[in-house]
């Protein structure tokens, strides 16, 4: 089972990989646009196969995605180096508070 799981785990990171998704922003935007021109037709197909009959009408709409996966990664690229060059000034702040925390229940 663990070999099982594991060949399966790394099928979808390769998979993923091959396909752009772990690459930069810009080649995950453009994986995306693939994905949302590829899939109705797949759907199509495997409902024609399976013997489903689904008109075109029944088929939600692709959702649209206004965000830029780039300027989202970069955003959280700065909050996280925002928060770790703030990280020893707090720490030295709350171990203050704590000692005076401990000193006035010692009391």
């Amino acid at each position: 089972r663990f070999l099982i799981k594991g060949g399966l785990a790394g099928a979808a990171v390769y998979v993923a990989y091959d396909q752009g998704l772990l690459g930069s922003g810009t080649e995950g935007a453009e994986a995306l646009k693939k994905a949302q021109e590829t899939l109705p037709p797949a759907i199509q197909e495997w409902t024609n196969y399976l013997g489903w009959e689904v008109r075109a009408a029944q088929l939600p709409a692709t959702p649209k995605f206004d965000f830029s996966v780039s300027d989202s990664w970069n955003r959280g690229v700065h909050t996280v180096m925002a928060a770790l060059s703030v990280a020893p000034t707090r720490a030295c702040e709350y171990t203050v508070e704590g000692w005076k925390y401990v000193k006035d229940l010692l009391k």
